[in-house]
């Protein structure tokens, strides 16, 4: 039996499900995060042998038609639309801190099963329109006559007919979140050859385990798509000792590249947490590890570069 906390709780982290994970543009580039959560979220459902008292979904690049994402997944996935379901934003953290914010209500002991996930369609990311046309637009159709259109046409200025297209960085600093873990490689002195043998162990366990099966149960295939398409099996340290770094192409000292860091990728993955209550009512053969503790600290780097993004 697992010993509760200090306040009798005991907390479950028990196994979800996932897509197979892809490149941006590839196999799910039709799929926006609604259409990839959906199928996980309903295989999911179909384990729960009794209510679901509420769910957790996240991700970065958010979808300009709606703002609460989760219940828009929750809907679509046709379940019970009472549940409360509400989204979560993190950067990478996401869903992690999902889990978090779930465990503090089951803490409460108001609910016993959650849902959490999150979901990236780096493929469908959405290009809007520059802040001022955007507002000059939305006055141009609200005018009501022919002299108000003609007055906010007159506010129009040719700098303000921009798209507005999102970067891959943080907007404070302008930088990337590979320029950003290129400066933490620096102050931990993480070498490029340390990295260079993770990344290939990486591959080496990922095909390993896709030859003996292991993801068979973990992944909900979508679209005819079965597993990830990143584990490279020809990938070598010689190879990868080739990459020249893309993050920081100038100081000599840059150690992240194509081989050693992580891609952009489309795919959407759930977890269950949940008290005793809740971990019954899900199959009992569910792998599941209990929840000691969390925490989520502030960096204790002593640095003179700029705050950190992400």
């Amino acid at each position: 039996m697992p010993m509760p906390d200090d306040h009798g709780h005991t907390i479950w982290l028990l196994a979800g499900v996932r897509t197979p994970f892809v490149g941006v543009d590839g196999p799910f580039a039709a799929r926006d995060s609604l259409s990839l959560s959906v199928p996980v979220v309903q295989a999911m459902a179909a384990e729960a042998n009794g209510p679901i008292d509420f769910a957790v979904w996240g991700a970065v690049a958010v979808n300009l038609a709606y703002a609460n994402l989760a219940r828009e997944i929750w809907l679509d996935s046709k379940l019970d639309p009472h549940v409360p379901t509400f989204t979560t934003i993190m950067q990478c953290s996401t869903s992690m801190v999902g889990v978090f914010e779930a465990t503090a209500v089951l803490g409460q002991q108001r609910a016993a099963l959650a849902m959490v996930g999150g979901v990236e369609s780096m493929s469908r990311v959405q290009i809007g329109l520059e802040q001022n046309l955007s507002v000059w637009l939305r006055r141009m159709s609200q005018a009501r006559s022919a002299a108000d259109r003609l007055s906010v046409l007159r506010k129009l200025r040719p700098s303000d007919i921009r798209l507005f297209v999102p970067a891959v960085k943080n907007r404070v600093t302008g930088r990337s979140m590979g320029e950003h873990t290129e400066d933490m490689a620096k102050d931990w002195n993480i070498g490029r050859t340390e990295q260079d043998e993770l990344a290939l162990q990486g591959h080496q366990r990922a095909t390993a385990a896709q030859d003996r099966g292991f993801f068979a149960d973990l992944i909900v295939p979508l679209d005819g798509v079965d597993k990830d398409h990143f584990p490279r099996r020809d990938t070598s340290m010689e190879k990868l000792g080739k990459l020249k770094p893309v993050f920081d192409r100038t100081s000599g000292r840059g150690t992240l590249t194509a081989g050693n860091s992580s891609p952009l990728t489309d795919g959407a993955a759930a977890i269950w947490v949940a008290t005793e209550e809740g971990a019954a009512r899900l199959p009992a053969a569910l792998p599941r590890v209990l929840l000691i503790d969390f925490e989520i600290l502030r960096s204790a780097i002593r640095s003179p570069r700029p705050a950190r993004g992400f």
